[in-house]
Order: C-alpha cells, then structure tokens, then sequence
C-alpha cells in the first residue's frame, strides 16, 4: 500500500481525460476538413471493427475535400457505408477505390447541433475531472483514517487537488469556447 498521498497520480489523470475531451472535439466538423473527422467511424472488415486510417490513405487535398484511397477495393463499398452511416451527415462520392467526401458549408441549424454535441463532450469531461476529484479525496479520507497522514497534511492536499479541479474545468471550458468560435465562423 501507497504510504504517502500521491498528487501526481491524480494530476496525471486529469490531464489524460483532457487530452481525450481534446481528441473527441476534433473530430466535429467545421466548415473545413480535417481527416479526424473520420476517427470515430469504425468499419466492419475481416470480422472486426477497423478505424478507416488503417484500411485507406486519408489526405486533405483542398480546404473542403477529403479523399480515401482504399487499399482494398473489397472494402471500398464497406467504408462508403459506414460513412454514410455515421453522423458526419456528408454523402461520400466513389471513383474506382477513391471516395470523396465534399464538406458542405455548414448551415445555421447544423452549427446549432455540433454546439449542443459539444457542449455534451464538454460535460462528459467536466464530471471526468469531479471524479477524479472524488476518488483522490476518498483516497485522502482513507489515509486520514489509517493514520498514514495528518489532518494538517489531508487539509492541503484537499485544497491542492480542488486547485488541479478547478484548472482543468476552466481549461475545459476555454477549449470549448474556442471550438464553438471555430464552428460559429462563417
């Protein structure tokens, strides 16, 4: 058993659950293309779900496109599918074993929708920091109890870990105000 309170352990944590807030907010579309954009559509090949990178070449030739060069052409009809069903709401254009996808100006009811699913991801991440929080306090309370650290030493690290909390809720909310300035650009 850990004899001392680790914060690192704690601060670790919540950076790697910001880190994935930041993953997850990638992949919404903006007015522009960006292969993340894909990154959460999974396709069903060989028996497994595969992510598009590893059965294609995604690139971003121009400002509004991107292509996938399937390496498969088994496969080509498989990913158009799974594009067209996830929530990207771009209808895929195929030639041979290239696919196109054309990203739309978006209109002003979508750029409300992408808001809300950010605002949800936004929020998923903030109750990720409070449970951290949660568990490094109940952490606390159970050395206080066995002894291993003072009341004086439980006192600071209580005030240190709401500290790391209430940074990291605050860099939650600048990352999100700065992708809803990004989806509300014209």
């Amino acid at each position: 058993m850990n004899s001392e309170f680790n914060e690192k352990n704690f601060s670790s944590k919540m950076d790697k659950s910001i880190l994935s807030l930041k993953k997850d907010i990638s992949t919404l579309r903006t007015g522009r293309a960006n292969t993340n954009m894909l990154d959460t559509i999974k396709v069903d090949v060989y028996g497994q779900l595969m992510p598009i990178e590893q059965l294609s070449t995604v690139s971003v030739p121009e400002a509004r496109l991107i292509s996938i060069q399937v390496w498969d052409k088994a496969n080509t009809s498989l990913i158009e599918s799974a594009i067209q069903k996830s929530d990207l709401g771009i209808n895929p254009q195929l030639d041979g074993q290239m696919i196109r996808l054309r990203i739309p100006d978006l209109t002003e009811e979508r750029r409300k929708d992408l808001i809300k699913v950010l605002k949800s991801m936004g929020e998923k991440g903030k109750v990720a920091i409070r449970n951290i929080r949660r568990e490094a306090n109940e952490d606390l309370k159970k050395k206080l109890k066995d002894k291993i650290i003072s009341e004086d030493q439980n006192k600071n690290f209580e005030k240190n870990i709401q500290k790391l909390t209430d940074s990291n809720i605050l860099l939650i909310e600048k990352i999100l105000s700065d992708k809803e300035k990004e989806i509300s650009q014209i």
